[in-house]
């Protein structure tokens, strides 16, 4: 069946070019990078290249076989987590911890695979694409079931995209990259276990895109009959476990609020290794919370979790750990998290008639001489140096470093300019009197920056950024709040002048920041409209509606080459207009216990992609 996708997948140019292309940059890959020294010389491994899981039916039901080496059950594997969850809903997640706890438990049609990045089947047993390119048959595993005992059929299927992804219950940013010409695809069933998705044009991403997480109908029908108002607090955290009904490779056994999470194997999960015998291998999965990055330090050096990932100015002290500890050091390049500094610039009133920013502020934000100037002030040299002890890149675009799509160009940057930098400001009639900066209206430019505490990296970061705009005459106001607070005031309140904070790049699709890069998008953090915003179009900057219409350009080209000169110039505006002024990709480097068995890391991939493959051998 495996051949059968792959001749199927050959149809469509794009992914074909993405496998060829993503072949060579992450060639690599296939093993892991043990890290010697600071130079990170690679050491390959011969066996390091997983096999892809197969399709294997057993008496009627369309298991999927792990091809990694069979390994022991039971066992306790422990990570940490920062900051609570939210919600168990992954459509109602809003932060990154809400949203990888909930996800952990549901899966999605399709998946990346994590050496070449081509599109393989999870749910899905198999998936055809026609010759017009706009038809996606799904084929379903007949025979799996969901945690309760029920059958997982089309019907599920048809409710999340058709009721909760269409009709834009939750959060909002699958609906987003299913986004098509300003149009939705079309979702129907054929029979018991083949769904038919029909999209309006030839849409590269799409097939991608159906990695959504799957959701029971005879579940979360009852929550979106209710309307969305109820959905919104459906699957909260105080919901008991046993009324959580899966898909995923883990099931909810616990949740203590500033403690831990714990995760137990689900017993009738669809994977099975060689024997014929369901995974996972561990019996539990309990991750620790964590108040702050030094905590997980302390954590895994007193053996209470099993992975770290360590921050670079401890890398000197992990490498003498590691002679005589009972864990490796793994290099898996630069992170894909892209870490950067957004101004609100919503020049709109909320439904109290009150504006979301200071009007003398927003004066501020909106002109792109100010935006650039801070960029030009900002000493990314320094922050490397400091907080990341060499081991990071200046970032300067968009896209993550390791990223298909990345422009050269934008890459390249620029070293801090003082001096440049208040010749910007000086164009649009700031100047500085005894070292204080003001506007041309003779107020003095003083704002509040913000970011999540706990995150010892970025709150060094506001520190040193703060350091950095004294010398051009600003006050900053920096503060470290807690995570959810933060994401809230972003999000849903609008109630902040300027933040620090990070969003994940996918290196393989830049529709993936549909969400953010396009006007309505959920995460359109610069600008971010709300439900009583949509109608006010006087209220968009001409930038805005230029990467509105490159990521819908880009989504229907199909030629690789092609695509790649049309999001090289989304960066390229980015960089210009600095809604988003980036900081560093820090390298990731992770430590984990010799007793992790199953382990393939890949840049692509990271330390562990599959939790259900991973065994415990002391």
């Amino acid at each position: 069946m495996k051949k059968v996708a792959y001749k199927i997948l050959i149809l469509i140019v794009i992914f074909t070019i993405i496998a060829l292309v993503s072949l060579l940059i992450f060639k690599k890959d296939y093993g892991y990078d043990t890290v010697q020294n600071f130079e990170f010389e690679e050491i390959p491994f011969a066996d390091s290249k997983p096999p892809h899981p197969i399709n294997k039916t057993i008496n009627g039901i369309d298991y999927l076989e792990s091809r990694l080496p069979v390994g022991i059950f039971g066992g306790v594997y422990t990570s940490s987590v920062m900051g609570e969850p939210k919600t168990f809903n992954p459509y109602n997640a809003n932060d990154a911890t809400s949203a990888q706890l909930s996800e952990i438990m549901y899966d999605g049609l399709v998946q990346t695979d994590p050496v070449d990045g081509k599109v393989i089947p999870k749910l899905a047993k198999s998936f055809e694409i026609k010759d017009d390119k706009k038809t996606y048959i799904i084929h379903l595993r007949k025979g799996i079931k969901w945690s309760d005992g029920k059958e997982i059929t089309s019907k599920d299927v048809y409710f999340t995209y058709k009721t909760i992804i269409f009709e834009g219950f939750g959060e909002g940013s699958s609906r987003d990259v299913m986004m098509i010409d300003n149009k939705l695809p079309e979702v129907e069933i054929i029979d018991k276990y083949t769904v038919k998705f029909t999209t309006p044009k030839p849409f590269a991403p799409f097939l991608r895109n159906l990695s959504a997480s799957i959701m029971p109908e005879h579940i979360f029908k009852k929550a979106t009959d209710k309307g969305r108002e109820y959905f919104l607090t459906f699957q909260s955290i105080d919901t008991k476990p046993e009324n959580l009904v899966i898909s995923g490779a883990f099931k909810l056994k616990s949740y203590v609020a500033s403690q831990r999470i714990v995760y137990e194997r689900n017993p009738s999960y669809y994977l099975i290794n060689k024997e014929g015998k369901s995974l996972p291998y561990i019996d539990k999965w309990v991750l620790l919370i964590a108040p702050d990055t030094n905590n997980e330090t302390l954590k895994f050096e007193s053996g209470e979790i099993d992975v770290l990932t360590i921050n670079g100015s401890l890398l000197n002290r992990y490498r003498e750990l590691k002679k005589h500890g009972d864990f490796d050091l793994y290099n898996l390049g630069p992170t894909t998290n892209t870490t950067f500094i957004v101004f609100n610039l919503n020049n709109r009133k909320n439904k109290e008639g009150k504006y979301y920013v200071n009007p003398i502020k927003q004066s501020w934000f909106q002109d792109k001489n100010f935006r650039s100037a801070i960029d030009w002030a900002i000493d990314r040299e320094n922050l490397i140096l400091n907080i990341f002890s060499g081991l990071a890149s200046p970032l300067y675009s968009a896209e993550a470093l390791n990223s298909l799509f990345l422009n050269e160009e934008v890459a390249k940057g620029h070293k801090k300019d003082l001096n440049y930098a208040y010749s910007l400001l000086q164009k649009s009639g700031f100047y500085k009197k005894n070292g204080v900066l003001y506007d041309k209206h003779n107020n003095k430019v003083e704002f509040e920056l913000l970011t999540n505490a706990g995150n010892t990296q970025r709150e060094a970061t506001g520190v040193s950024i703060k350091q950095d705009l004294e010398q051009l005459g600003i006050k900053v106001n920096y503060k470290a709040i807690e995570f959810n607070t933060l994401v809230s005031k972003t999000i849903n309140s609008l109630d902040f002048d300027c933040i620090i904070i990070a969003l994940t790049s996918n290196t393989l699709e830049p529709n993936a920041g549909y969400n953010v890069w396009t006007i309505n998008g959920a995460l359109h953090l610069f600008n971010k409209r709300t439900k009583n915003d949509l109608a006010n179009s006087d209220k968009i900057y001409p930038f805005e509606k230029k990467l509105d219409e490159i990521f819908k350009k880009g989504a229907l080209e199909l030629d690789f080459n092609k695509r790649k000169k049309i999001y090289d110039e989304y960066q390229k505006i980015i960089s210009i207009e600095n809604p988003l002024i980036y900081l560093y990709a820090p390298v990731n480097i992770s430590a984990v216990r010799k007793k992790i068995k199953n382990l393939y890391p890949t840049k692509l991939g990271g330390l562990i992609y599959d939790m259900a493959e991973i065994y415990i051998k002391e």
